[in-house]
């Protein structure tokens, strides 16, 4: 089965419309571009690659220059556009892997769990270092194909097995005729990312709950927090997910 584009993802029950979770991720992103860049966000421009019914956006409007949201999913975006309206905001269907913006446009990419959704990462990947300015960020949250519970469908190693039984496994548990979604390992998202420069922020951010806005998940000096930094800090391929900064190489 060919892997095209995966159209009216916000159709299927994977949270695209959870006001509250949608508004969490989005704290946390500013939170860890102020820290990451180290100065005001408010007169830097952001491109956010797949992001479905705006909730994200309008949030990251409130705190930079201007956002722009694209995504293929023709009715998340009309529903995007009637539902959020700020000066500094705009929504546009836009395919990820071919970029209708200008070399060096952007002082920030969002790009958060969208690689396993495309048809190929690799060239989203190179859309992204070609719209972002040099020394502009991308802000890349992924999950792993070895994590346990595969999030889009609540099961259980999912990503993990071969795809032959993952398209056997899906249907038999009434998720899906097929298992569309693709995830690296570690060692091939760290390799997916490449031509940017990695700045690999998950231990920090575990470490801080509270400052990076995840004590919901995570509890500053609990049990969980410090497996969590264990993972991430000496086993980090079997972590379930990782936030990375991407940096564009000055000229």
């Amino acid at each position: 089965m060919k892997r095209g584009y995966q159209y009216n993802f916000s159709s299927t029950p994977a949270g695209m419309h959870d006001l509250v979770s949608r508004e969490r991720k989005a704290k946390t992103m500013v939170a860890i571009l102020e820290d990451f860049l180290g100065k005001p966000l408010n007169k830097l421009s952001v491109l956010d690659v797949g992001g479905s019914a705006g909730v994200i956006d309008n949030y990251l409007a409130d705190h930079f220059l201007s956002v722009i949201g694209i995504d293929i999913d023709e009715p998340a975006i009309e529903l995007a556009k009637n539902q959020f309206k700020k000066t500094n905001l705009e929504f546009q269907l836009g395919d990820a892997m071919q970029l209708s913006f200008s070399d060096n446009t952007f002082d920030v990419v969002v790009c958060s769990q969208i690689y396993e959704h495309v048809p190929s990462p690799e060239r989203m990947i190179a859309e992204i270092a070609r719209v972002l300015v040099p020394g502009g960020v991308c802000y890349f949250a992924a999950s792993n194909r070895l994590m346990w519970n595969e999030p889009h469908y609540n099961l259980p190693l999912l990503s993990a097995i071969p795809r032959p039984l993952a398209h056997l496994y899906i249907k038999l548990a009434k998720k899906a005729e097929y298992y569309y979604e693709q995830h690296y390992t570690y060692w091939g998202l760290k390799k997916l990312v490449m031509p940017l420069i990695l700045n690999d922020y998950s231990e920090k951010v575990i470490s801080n709950p509270d400052k990076f806005h995840v004590d919901y998940m995570i509890q500053n000096g609990s049990l969980k927090a410090a497996i969590a930094k264990f993972i991430i800090s000496r086993i980090p391929w079997i972590s379930p997910g990782y936030i990375w900064l991407l940096e564009k190489p000055e000229v």
